[in-house]
């Protein structure tokens, strides 16, 4: 990657927020801190971001309610930082569009672990190992365009999920386990949590199935994975 490399730390904790802020810089990144929702919120409009570090105890504006307000055309990967490690926040933070969950306290090198790794996968995004048009029955994904349509109908899809459709679309016939999903896409080896598989699964279907009610595109092979429906 040779572009600068600006990462948005929104963390209301002075010293969480130094300490986060020094990882992104040992790792040659640019740190940029804020300390509440309005504030990153303000700092998102101002410039391309390449990561979003967001706590979601934030004052001003919640990190749910800033998730919610990020384009996700921007593809920029957000990860999560927070006390908050219920499943059930983790499952609420992913469906809103995170692409990754930590739970404080955090250990410094799985951070710093986590944040080259997401770049990685967003930056291969830029450079498409598949063909740039991906066609099977109502579906044409252009990685030109990074465009998305079902049955003529745009869809507006995360990264993660982009990677994941772009996949089946690659081999319409073969059953894609979660261990393949995952290390293809997260480009990470799979010790067998599948939650993060099943939610970003689980919200492309959804999104399909909106955009095309009438067609169902992505079946389940039950105890083997998933695959494109013949």
């Amino acid at each position: 990657m040779n572009n600068p490399i600006h990462i948005l730390v929104a963390e209301d904790d002075n010293d969480i927020n130094r300490l986060l802020c020094s990882i992104i810089k040992k790792s040659g990144y640019i740190p940029q801190p804020a300390y509440s929702g309005t504030e990153a919120l303000l700092y998102l409009a101002q410039r391309e971001w390449s990561m979003l570090l967001l706590d979601l105890m934030l004052p001003g504006m919640t990190g749910e309610e800033l998730l919610d307000r990020i384009d996700r055309r921007d593809d920029m990967p957000v990860i999560i930082i927070s006390a908050k490690g219920e499943p059930k926040t983790k499952v609420s933070a992913l469906r809103g569009g995170a692409d990754d969950f930590i739970t404080k306290p955090f250990d410094v090198e799985e951070v710093s672990a986590r944040i080259d790794s997401h770049l990685r996968m967003y930056a291969r995004i830029a450079q498409p190992v598949f063909p740039n048009m991906l066609q099977h029955k109502g579906i044409v994904l252009d990685r030109d365009a990074m465009s998305v349509t079902a049955d003529g109908a745009e869809l507006t899809l995360t990264a993660r999920e982009f990677e994941i459709l772009s996949l089946l679309l690659s081999a319409p016939k073969k059953v894609f386990t979660k261990s393949n999903l995952y290390e293809r896409v997260w480009q990470e080896p799979f010790y067998g949590d599948d939650n993060i598989i099943n939610v970003h699964m689980s919200n492309l279907r959804s999104k399909l199935s909106k955009a095309a009610p009438e067609s169902d595109f992505i079946e389940t092979v039950w105890g083997m994975g998933y695959r494109l429906k013949p």
